[in-house]
């Protein structure tokens, strides 16, 4: 891959941009600049979700654009308290009006588990998988997914749907791999997608970080970009400053070394994000 709208094919044949731009914790009034200068820096796959926020924000950037809305991949998600059959179709047609769309691209579940909203989470997460599939078959979506599942709880979709999910959102940065959980996406050719990828602050005091950024004449947070797309994950990096979003895309023209591979992976970065059996938000 050789730029940021070089693709990787999902399951069904749809193809999704091989790096994303992430919207988490930006308000909406930030929202609107940062995904135009994105859109202008060459992104074409956003990501947002309804409880950042800031879908009509990012609906209001893409139409501002001057991009055509089908050269876009636009990515929501359903919020933990909506899950279930018809809160699902309910909370799709709102994300849908949001994002002045009449498609999404992907739409993922959130999370698996949240007792603040349900403890029954194999069932609900069922039922709103269910209302994943119509909204697929009915063409409102082109793919689905889910984020935050770890495998046990993709098995329990597996075991009572008809379709498998075609992408898992996953916390993804140095230091947290998640080798289990892509192995296990692997198998089930499942796409994984990073979110956080620069993890938090603390990565870029790592000496370990700063090494690698002196010897590849890399900034840190290219090295972490680069670091997810060779561990076969699409990264979702995020900033508001237009230079560092360009800065983000130029991550093709290097490659980590094995042995640096190995380093990043079991780099302590501090931040180790939520566990999705026990969610804290």
């Amino acid at each position: 891959m050789n730029s940021i709208q070089d693709t990787v094919t999902l399951k069904n044949g749809v193809q999704i941009p091989c790096v994303g731009y992430g919207t988490w914790k930006t308000s909406p009034e930030q929202t609107i600049d940062a995904v135009k200068a994105a859109i202008a820096a060459g992104y074409r796959h956003i990501d947002t979700a309804r409880a950042y926020g800031n879908e009509s924000a990012v609906g209001q950037a893409i139409t501002e654009s001057g991009i055509a809305r089908k050269d876009i991949f636009l990515t929501t998600k359903l919020w933990n308290a909506h899950q279930g059959y018809e809160g699902t179709l309910k909370a799709f047609d709102k994300s849908l009006k949001a994002l002045q769309s009449d498609y999404i691209d992907l739409y993922l579940i959130h999370w698996p588990h949240d007792s603040k909203f349900f403890d029954n989470w194999q069932e609900m997460n069922v039922e709103s998988w269910r209302a994943f599939e119509e909204l697929y078959r009915t063409g409102k979506v082109r793919a689905i997914g889910v984020s935050n599942f770890r495998s046990h709880h993709i098995e329990n979709i597996r075991k009572h749907s008809e379709i498998m999910p075609m992408v898992d959102q996953i916390e993804f940065h140095p230091g947290m791999a998640q080798s289990e959980t892509r192995e296990y996406c692997r198998i089930h050719d499942i796409v994984v997608e990073g979110w956080s990828p620069l993890g938090s602050g603390s990565v870029f005091q790592s000496p370990v970080m700063q090494q690698l950024a002196e010897k590849y004449h890399k900034s840190i947070a290219q090295i972490c970009i680069r670091f997810a797309l060779q561990n076969n994950v699409i990264p979702l990096p995020k900033s508001l400053h237009p230079k560092r979003i360009q800065a983000n895309a130029e991550i093709f023209d290097f490659q980590i070394e094995e042995e640096d591979m190995h380093t990043i992976a079991e780099t302590d970065c501090g931040f180790s994000g939520m566990d999705p059996d026990n969610l804290i938000y």
